[in-house]
């Protein structure tokens, strides 16, 4: 992309994808933690906890590990994750995702029947998934995917909210003329 993600403005603003989700996700009623590599995002994110991967180098299943380990120290059972590249999503769409009923380790919107997981606007219960997780990475899984075959994971319907929220930015070919 030729720059951190989470610093394209928004269309029609100046705000950082970032910082509109770290707003929204306020909004919602959700303490905002960044996982990863955070350093560019600081002055975007002051007073946002910045958690490194764990274990450090083992992907982005690496990222939601630290996330889980770090809301089952803060007496969290669940989690909201989202990707920074996500200029649509909505403190409405990550309610829909927090306040989706069900008892599924994972609450995660597919775009079809036959699509893929989109693992990045889910929700996860820390207190099942956790050691799950670290298992899976401590054997070299490195894929969403094939992790949630080996879970329970439940389809959150597909509002158009939600479906909109999942545009997400990973070239320059999807950023809006």
């Amino acid at each position: 992309m030729g720059e951190h993600k989470g610093l394209l403005r928004l269309p029609g603003t100046e705000e950082p994808i970032l910082e509109a989700l770290v707003r929204r996700g306020r909004d919602a009623g959700f303490d905002p933690v960044l996982v990863g590599e955070a350093r560019p995002y600081a002055e975007l994110a002051a007073g946002v906890l910045r958690l490194d991967d764990e274990p450090q180098g083992a992907g982005p299943l690496a990222g939601l590990h630290a996330a889980l380990r770090h809301a089952l120290r803060t007496g969290r059972a669940r989690l909201v994750a989202i990707a920074c590249d996500m200029p649509y999503v909505t403190a409405e769409a990550l309610e829909q995702v927090r306040d989706h009923r069900s008892q599924a380790i994972v609450v995660a919107p597919k775009r079809a029947p036959d699509a893929p997981w989109e693992p990045m606007l889910a929700r996860y219960d820390a207190l099942r998934l956790t050691d799950t997780l670290a298992e899976a990475i401590s054997q070299g899984e490195r894929s969403f995917q094939k992790l949630f075959a080996t879970i329970e994971v439940e389809a959150l319907p597909l509002t158009s909210e939600l479906e909109r929220a999942l545009e997400d930015w990973d070239s320059p070919e999807d950023l809006p003329r």
